[in-house]
């Protein structure tokens, strides 16, 4: 029963993880994005830090996860 609840919430987390991946897979590039709490969706996009994170207040969320994304993913980025 332990092992069963176990690999259950691993199961879940590797979701997760994947979810997180596909997101940032659609994220512009070069830019500050913010994400949702649980970082499977992006809520605000920004050329600085401030104005994602001003983006991300207008449409309610206030206190995302901010990333910096790159000028471009390394092949085995993402």
């Amino acid at each position: 029963m332990k092992l069963l609840g176990t690999l259950k919430r691993l199961n879940d987390m590797l979701s997760q993880v994947d979810l997180r991946f596909e997101t940032l897979k659609t994220a512009p590039l070069d830019k500050w994005i913010a994400l949702s709490e649980d970082e499977t969706k992006i809520v605000a996009v920004g050329s600085t830090y401030i104005e994602a994170v001003e983006n991300s207040e207008r449409v309610g969320v206030s206190d995302p996860v901010m990333i910096k994304t790159p000028k471009m993913w390394a092949p085995l980025s993402v």
